[in-house]
């Protein structure tokens, strides 16, 4: 069976500077699968309003078949410069490439409900112990 081709919504405000280069991440990590780019459904963010109506945890927000590519827990809604935790503990204004990439292959095997619960609790960092520093 051929990889099905998963919806890709990518949500930005433009007050926050990171959107650009976390679109042209997402673009390539599609266009790395072969995946269409061009079929990402663009949307900007540009009121309190709209944030409360999309749910929107912050600029960027990614979402595959309609699951944020990273976890928001309890994150507020609203109009701000998101953060995402990489892999490795250290917080970005840009998802993980990893985790898009994920994202991605599983939408595009029918697999992403199940995997993004993995992927949300492998994301919490843990003491490593003696040296005191974060692990994954």
């Amino acid at each position: 069976m051929a990889p099905r081709t998963p919806q890709v919504e990518f949500l930005w405000w433009s007050g926050c500077p990171s959107w650009e280069r976390a679109l042209a991440r997402l673009r390539d990590e599609m266009a790395d699968l072969g995946l269409d780019p061009s079929l990402i459904e663009m949307r900007e963010v540009e009121t309190s309003d709209a944030a409360k109506q999309e749910d929107f945890v912050g600029s960027p927000t990614i979402r595959v078949d309609g699951r944020d590519v990273q976890a928001t827990d309890d994150q507020p809604v609203g109009l701000t410069c998101r953060i995402y935790r990489l892999r490795d503990g250290r917080v970005s204004p840009l998802p993980d490439p990893a985790e898009l990439r994920d994202a991605l292959v599983a939408a595009s095997a029918g697999t992403f409900a199940a995997s993004a619960a993995d992927r949300s609790e492998q994301a919490q960092v843990e003491p490593s112990g003696a040296d005191g520093k974060a692990t994954r």
